[in-house]
């Protein structure tokens, strides 16, 4: 994935873009808001309100978080040229976590790390397995014992991936613990020896390296753009701020901060948890812009649901954490830092709720319309038509939404159609993250199934499909139905309209057929 990183003055201009794009947003809605008349037009208009200042907040963050990652490059050598080189090695435990995971796939990526360029005998290596599938955890047990290689089991996931580090934890003494997922295959063989001269700083407390998927197909790709914006763009701007997020994986902790902070936070996204805990133990990190292994692409919409899913359901975990934490506020260092946590938590479900607000408040804004013919300018901008520029306005954002990904991934990342696919991907899974959300404000077991994948692996059946997007479809076929109502009754624009959002909607049984 080649990522054009443009000058200071692109990014000045893409910043520009988001914030005149926040303003014009509020504009409308006081436009709006001064020109209502009617009860249903007020509803109108202080909807409109609510998704200009919601959007606007993000769109604020997003543009600082774009132009503020243009100086990271400089800011970390600054950090390189204060580093001696390293003339000890310390100990260093290498876990990789599994859970009913592909065997072959778990040990070759493991052998791969035992082949990382650093002294021998100062590397123990962890397998965390998690398996209830018997014939996986035997056999990962005898590969584990023929290499040398620590094999810890539990018989129950009390903590999932959290969990199974802690009980590491508690069976190792090494000065610093490397983590790789099972399905990332180690590229650059020097991980540890550029990593760990960053804890010279006695405060730091985690490295965390850029994370990326092998290449794939056209699908897995542009999927790898949802990382892609995340770690060039995000994660720079947030070190700056001390509140890179550990990632989960591709990165070296420092055992005794660990042992401060008293271990992983066991929830689903525990990585998140832990980067908030070490912040507010006034500890430091570090964002190294280097890939080191490669993932195993995501190939199906079914292994992306079940990822966006996890992460939406965690990142409403941590929403409430973050809130309810005592003294948290108090102790983060900074007002930044505090906007750089709740915009990560808010995240995926802005992305969801926003989208879905705005579906609804379109169906609103497409009945409140009437057949108009031979408008003169006059007669354009009177209050009387203000529901023809209700539409305008609608159509307007939409158009803004579509171009915007497009815009953005054809300058940094080569591809108009990948951005396109991206705003398909994120209509796809509206329904996905907000049952997510709700499931975790609801307190329901995050083990709860709702992707059903058959024994044999995923179908890509009409019938799995949808079963897997039931929702989605009775959505669209609402919103078909609805079309089909407005343009009967000769509003043929607001009806295509609708009829639009329908097929966007339609779009995750698309994938789930498609891709399994």
């Amino acid at each position: 994935m080649n990522v054009k990183k443009g000058s200071s003055r692109m990014r000045f201009f893409g910043m520009l873009v988001f914030l005149v794009l926040t303003m014009l947003g509020f504009a409308i809605s006081a436009y709006l808001i001064l020109n209502a008349s009617t009860i249903y037009t007020y509803v109108l208009a202080i909807l409109f309100l609510i998704l200009s200042t919601v959007s606007g907040l993000f769109n604020t963050a997003t543009s600082y978080w774009y132009y503020r990652s243009y100086f990271y490059d400089k800011h970390l050598e600054g950090i390189n040229k204060t580093l001696s080189p390293m003339t000890s090695f310390p100990s260093v435990a290498i876990a990789m976590p599994t859970f009913n995971e592909n065997p072959k796939m778990v040990e070759k990526n493991m052998l791969r790390l035992k082949q990382l360029n650093y002294p021998a005998n100062k590397m123990a290596f962890y397998l965390l397995d998690d398996s209830t599938n018997k014939e996986i955890a035997e056999e990962l047990k005898t590969f584990s014992k023929q290499n040398g290689i620590k094999y810890l089991h539990r018989t129950d996931r009390k903590g999932y991936k959290a969990g199974a580090l802690n009980n590491m934890l508690s069976k190792s003494k090494e000065d610093y613990i490397a983590i790789f997922d099972y399905d990332e295959y180690i590229v650059n063989k020097n991980f540890l020896r550029d990593t760990l001269p960053y804890f010279q700083d006695k405060k730091m407390s985690y490295i965390q390296t850029e994370k990326r998927y092998a290449d794939g197909t056209f699908f897995s790709e542009t999927i790898n753009l949802f990382d892609g914006f995340f770690f060039k763009f995000v994660q720079p701007a947030r070190a700056l701020n001390n509140t890179a997020i550990f990632a989960g994986s591709c990165g070296v902790i420092r055992r005794s901060a660990l042992d401060a902070i008293g271990g992983f936070p066991e929830y689903v996204i525990e990585d998140t948890f832990f980067s908030f805990e070490s912040d507010i133990n006034k500890y430091k990190s570090i964002y190294l812009p280097k890939v080191y292994a490669l993932g195993k692409p995501i190939r199906s919409f079914s292994e992306l649901a079940k990822q966006q899913w996890r992460y939406n359901y965690g990142d409403t975990q941590f929403l409430r954490y973050f809130f309810v934490r005592k003294n948290a506020s108090k102790k983060l260092l900074t007002t930044l830092s505090k906007i750089d946590y709740m915009t990560h938590g808010f995240g995926l479900n802005y992305l969801s709720s926003m989208l879905l607000l705005f579906t609804l408040t379109s169906i609103l804004i497409v009945f409140s319309n009437y057949p108009i013919a031979h408008i003169g300018i006059k007669q354009f901008i009177s209050q009387s038509n203000l529901n023809m520029e209700l539409e305008l306005f609608g159509v307007g954002a939409l158009i803004t939404s579509i171009i915007t990904p497009i815009i953005l991934t054809k300058t940094y990342f080569g591809s108009a159609k990948k951005g396109f696919m991206v705003f398909l991907v994120n209509f796809a899974l509206v329904f996905i993250r907000t049952k997510a959300a709700m499931s975790a404000v609801l307190s329901i077991s995050p083990k709860k199934k709702w992707v059903r994948i058959d024994k044999e692996g995923i179908k890509n059946g009409v019938v799995a499909a949808a079963r897997n997007s039931i929702f989605e479809i009775l959505f669209a076929a609402l919103l078909f139905v609805l079309g089909g109502a407005a343009i009967m009754i000769d509003n043929l624009s607001g009806g295509l309209w609708l009829v639009w959002y329908g097929v966007l909607y339609s779009t995750t049984f698309y994938f789930f057929y498609r891709y399994g």
